[in-house]
């Protein structure tokens, strides 16, 4: 067989063992040719391609490294018009892509990505287009999976640095604030505040309010603790309100900021000194941690053996312990927040962290 491969969206920790894992198995094993494309999509829409064979030199020493050794993008959708949003017909630079894939005679692709990316892959596949997804993200919010490639390392680096800060916050009796990604889904703010006694945790799924909060901060300050450790995902909110948005350097309107405009209410509510952290894409870079890199390597084996048996239309998911494959139209144009009634959920209320409600 001949399978194209190509990681999407933002990056994360864990993709190369992903790329490894591939190559190893249906080339190094079994035989197959994989070929590499470069930027995602964007590889396939340019002329010449941007494609490369694989081969076990290429993959090796790379298990443990951050980011991905064939480039990505979140800003190349195919079936997105200049200036305009994303479309269900057909482009003129999807067309580009279904005949790179017919030139290059590949038999199907796998696609690492998120739920943006595999919502490409999944009109690539109603075109025709042999598909196979791998879910990665931090932000843990694919649908179907319980757990997605980059998650658990984005979740030990905000817990560390939560740790850092409950030190210096009870030195100097401080409110320390640290925003952590996950966009629309509190998944890694959950998990990394529970791992590190974060006192407040404020989700997307659950709008806050300061009277909450400060019950919470008031009840730790009657116990003689007058520093407080707050964790906020990218997404939360005031209830009442809308998500808050910020726009960076090069003029994009992004997801963020809810972090200063909390600490600097509860500075005005309590007048404790407070102070914000935001740890940005410091979550995405790095070494994966050793579980992530185990979990790419069962991800990328499951999509090889889903290729072999020529089992496509479907996306690769962790649930329940168990590698499963479901069909790309249960996972497209959908996403996985953090259920009312999640175990972790209802475990952190139960040892009393606050969530704003």
């Amino acid at each position: 067989m001949k399978i194209g491969l190509s990681t999407g969206g933002g990056d994360c920790p864990g993709l190369n063992s992903v790329i490894r894992a591939i190559v190893r198995y249906a080339t190094g094993k079994l035989g197959h040719e994989v070929i590499g494309i470069e930027d995602s999509f964007t590889g396939l829409m340019e002329r010449p391609y941007r494609v490369r064979s694989m081969s076990l030199k290429d993959v090796s020493g790379i298990l443990n490294r951050g980011g991905t050794i064939l480039g990505t993008t979140n800003a190349g959708n195919p079936f997105k018009v200049a200036g305009g949003a994303p479309t269900k017909e057909v482009t003129a630079k999807a067309r580009l892509v279904q005949e790179a894939y017919q030139d290059l005679g590949l038999d199907c692709m796998i696609v690492i990505g998120g739920d943006g990316t595999q919502g490409i892959a999944y009109q690539f596949s109603q075109m025709g287009l042999n598909m196979i997804g791998i879910p990665k993200t931090i932000d843990n919010d694919l649908a179907e999976a319980d757990i997605t490639v980059g998650f658990e390392t984005a979740v030990e680096v905000a817990s560390d640095a939560i740790l850092r800060l409950q030190s210096t916050a009870e030195s100097h009796d401080r409110i320390m604030v640290l925003e952590v990604m996950g966009r629309h889904a509190g998944h890694i703010a959950l998990h990394s505040g529970m791992a590190s006694g974060a006192h407040v945790i404020l989700l997307p799924e659950i709008p806050f309010t300061y009277e909450a909060i400060s019950r919470k901060l008031e009840e730790r300050r009657q116990l003689g603790m007058n520093y407080s450790v707050i964790v906020v995902a990218e997404g939360a909110m005031e209830k009442g309100a809308e998500p808050t948005f910020q726009t960076s350097v090069s003029g994009r309107r992004n997801l963020g900021g809810v972090g200063h405009v909390v600490a600097e209410r509860l500075f005005q509510l309590t007048g404790n000194d407070t102070r914000i952290t935001v740890l940005g894409h410091i979550q995405r870079g790095g070494q994966p941690c050793p579980f992530d890199r185990v979990l790419g390597t069962l991800y990328g084996v499951k999509a090889v053996d889903l290729a072999l048996s020529r089992d496509f239309g479907k996306v690769v998911v962790m649930r329940q312990h168990r590698m499963d494959a479901i069909p790309y139209s249960t996972v497209a144009n959908r996403f996985r927040e953090v259920d009312k009634n999640d175990m972790y959920l209802r475990a952190a209320e139960a040892i009393g962290v606050c969530l704003g409600r």
